[in-house]
C-alpha cells in the first residue's frame, strides 16, 4: 500500500484516482487532493500533516467526552472531524465520522453509538498511518 501511494504522491496517474470510498483499502484519495492544492505538493505535506494530528486529537477527545448528556459536544467534534477529512481526501473518515454524528442526533443507544466510534477510530487510525507512511518518505 505504501509504495503505492507513495508513488502516487510524487507522479500521480489521474487515470487511476486513489479513493477509499471505491478502492477501500486507499484511506487517502491522493489525486482529489492534489486538486485540490492545485498541485502543490507542499501544500499536500502540510495539509496531510495538519489532518494526521487534528483527526488524533479530535477521536480522543471524543472518546473522553462522557455520557449522553455530551453527545452535542461528541457531534460537533465529529463534525469538525468529517470536514477535515473531506479537505484530504480521506472518504472513509468523512463517511465514519458521518454516521457517528448521525447515530448521535438520531439519539441512537449507547451501544450503537460505541460501534459507530469504533468504526471511525479505525478508519482515523488506517488514514493517520497512511500519512504517516506517506511523509516518512519525505
Amino acid at each position: 500500500m505504501s509504495a503505492q501511494m507513495t508513488r502516487n504522491f510524487g507522479g500521480r496517474d489521474a487515470a487511476s484516482p486513489v479513493n477509499a470510498a471505491q478502492t477501500g483499502d486507499r484511506p487517502i484519495d491522493l489525486v482529489y487532493l492534489s486538486r485540490q492544492t492545485l498541485g502543490d505538493r507542499e501544500l499536500e505535506i502540510e495539509l496531510l500533516g495538519l489532518f494526521e494530528r487534528q483527526a488524533g486529537l479530535i477521536v480522543r477527545q471524543i472518546t473522553n467526552v462522557g455520557g449522553a448528556g455530551d453527545r452535542r459536544l461528541r457531534h460537533d467534534l465529529a463534525h469538525t472531524l468529517k470536514g477535515s477529512a473531506r479537505a484530504v481526501g480521506a472518504a472513509a473518515v468523512a463517511a465514519t465520522a458521518q454516521a457517528f454524528e448521525d447515530a448521535l442526533y438520531a439519539g441512537a443507544a449507547e451501544n450503537e453509538v460505541s460501534a459507530a466510534l469504533a468504526a471511525l477510530q479505525t478508519a482515523v487510525d488506517d488514514a493517520r498511518a497512511a500519512v504517516v507512511a506517506l511523509l516518512g518518505d519525505k
